[in-house]
């Protein structure tokens, strides 16, 4: 799942699920969607709940997605520099200006903890107009918790309003 989005109405709730693999919520015959609508009907009246299944078109290129992968490939034994690198190398392919990947914990079952992180392409942070996707997981393993995280740069957000210069008058 890469973000949920609730939208509340005055006597409606519609939830919107982004996700990769839209089959796996939904399940066999959409047994998932109504488990789900079961489990919220507490919360909200079951009349008025709209759940919409969104499928993510790039999946490598969305951070939250990314990072839950690199998770997963760490709790499979998997070398976490060559499971950041490669996602990397994934994203950047399919058209992202900036990657960063971070992992933080007991890397390789190392008594200290450490952090290391790999970039490639440009991670603007500090500026307000890019458009930057951000994701954290935590990967379970047998030495511990190893927080990941991973930046995308997707390039700059432009205004959508147009700022006119003053013209001076002289006099």
């Amino acid at each position: 799942i890469s973000k949920i989005e609730i939208e509340r109405a005055s006597k409606r709730v519609k939830l919107n699920i982004y996700t990769a693999k839209p089959g796996v919520i939904i399940g066999k015959g959409g047994a998932g969607i109504e488990a789900l609508k079961g489990k919220l009907a507490n919360l909200v009246d079951r009349k008025n709940l709209l759940i919409n299944i969104v499928e993510v078109k790039n999946a490598e290129a969305n951070a939250q997605l990314m990072a839950e992968n690199i998770a997963a490939q760490l709790e499979k034994r998997v070398s976490f520099r060559r499971a950041m690198k490669q996602s990397i190398q994934r994203a950047m392919r399919l058209g992202a200006k900036g990657v960063k990947t971070a992992c933080s914990g007991r890397l390789g079952g190392a008594e200290i903890a450490r952090t290391e992180q790999y970039h490639e392409g440009t991670i603007p942070l500090q500026t307000l107009r890019a458009d930057i996707d951000y994701g954290f997981a935590e990967a379970d393993t047998t030495y511990g918790k190893i927080g990941v995280k991973v930046w995308v740069y997707n390039g700059e957000v432009l205004p959508t309003k147009k700022v006119e210069k003053k013209e001076e008058v002289n006099a």
